[in-house]
């Protein structure tokens, strides 16, 4: 499918996510079908596939399909969401150290997308994992730089909680 052809689809699958009118299962019918168009190991759909059960509250269906599209290969903004996603996914299913892995190895590969959100979902995995200071010191980091005054105190603080 090409580009224009994509974008259409894509705008399909997006309005699909903003129908609040659909149940969980009726949205999950209605992705799975979108995603049948790109045929069953295209990363994109296995990406769409793995969120709308995700979001449905079907975690242990969502993640091999989490896994597969990135190892299929997604562009970059798009893997890191499924990572983001994935990480959640697994914390929630009691996976709360290869969550971590997974945050920490998609924060190395130094992609800017999404990087406050993957900070977010990094502090509440920390959380999960018993380290709450640690946690708030990621989610300081990652609000300091938004903040209209005290952003050099905040990020000081919150490397503070850290230092040993």
């Amino acid at each position: 499918m090409g580009g224009d052809a994509f974008d259409g689809w894509q705008h399909r699958v997006d309005a699909v996510w903003q129908d609040r009118g659909l149940s969980d299962d009726e949205r999950v019918i209605r992705i799975d079908a979108l995603a049948g168009e790109l045929g069953e190991d295209h990363p994109v759909a296995l990406f769409e596939r793995a969120g709308a059960r995700d979001s449905a509250g079907h975690e242990t269906e969502a993640e091999p399909l989490y896994r597969r599209a990135i190892e299929r290969g997604l562009d970059d903004a798009r893997r890191t969401r499924a990572t983001i996603q994935l990480a959640s996914t697994i914390r929630n299913l009691g996976k709360v150290d290869e969550a971590l892995e997974l945050l920490e190895a998609e924060r190395l590969r130094g992609s800017t997308a999404l990087r406050d959100e993957l900070a977010a979902f990094t502090a509440l995995t920390l959380v999960s994992a018993g380290e709450p200071v640690r946690a708030a010191s990621v989610a300081l980091s990652a609000l300091a730089p938004h903040l209209t005054l005290y952003t050099r105190s905040v990020s000081g603080y919150a490397a503070e909680l850290v230092d040993d």
